[in-house]
């Protein structure tokens, strides 16, 4: 499903893209989003790293792939054949990130998106979208990559 295709008629909704990583729903501003490819479609560019997942060229870019499923510590729950790429234009850069699956776009209002109210929650997680029994773990995508950038300088310091 297209980003736009969303009905407009839902007044103050954002709309976000949901995925699958690891067991569990996830969203993300679907304005970010460029453009969804199978990991198998891409031509990869050099070799895989254990985060970033190697590099590769689509559309005359050059980008980094991302691997969530090692970055957020999960197993991946399918062969590299069946999982989706989602190509970001964040506020950086050009990236594609590596996921199980993508599954639509949905329209949360603000009454629909509770936030994480726990001790020591990163800031990335925007909060927790209900919706028909769904719920996704609403995810800040530029906030994740630049907290994610800051951890490996530091390692590299």
């Amino acid at each position: 499903m297209h980003p736009d295709a969303v009905d407009p008629a839902v007044p103050g909704a954002r709309k976000f893209l949901s995925f699958g990583l690891g067991g569990l729903e996830y969203g993300l501003d679907a304005d970010r989003v460029r453009e969804l490819r199978p990991l198998t479609a891409l031509e990869r560019v050099s070799n895989e790293g254990q985060i970033v997942h190697g590099v590769a060229l689509a559309r005359g870019v050059i980008m980094p792939l991302v691997d969530m499923r090692v970055a957020l510590g999960t197993r991946p729950s399918a062969p590299d054949r069946l999982t989706d790429v989602i190509i970001l234009q964040l506020s950086s850069c050009v990236m594609g990130m590596v996921v199980d699956s993508v599954s639509d776009v949905v329209a949360l209002e603000a009454g629909q998106i509770s936030p994480i109210a726990q001790r020591g929650v990163p800031d990335y997680l925007m909060g927790l979208g209900q919706l028909e029994g769904r719920r996704l773990i609403l995810v800040d995508i530029d906030m994740l990559m630049s907290v994610r950038r800051a951890e490996g300088a530091r390692r590299a310091a």
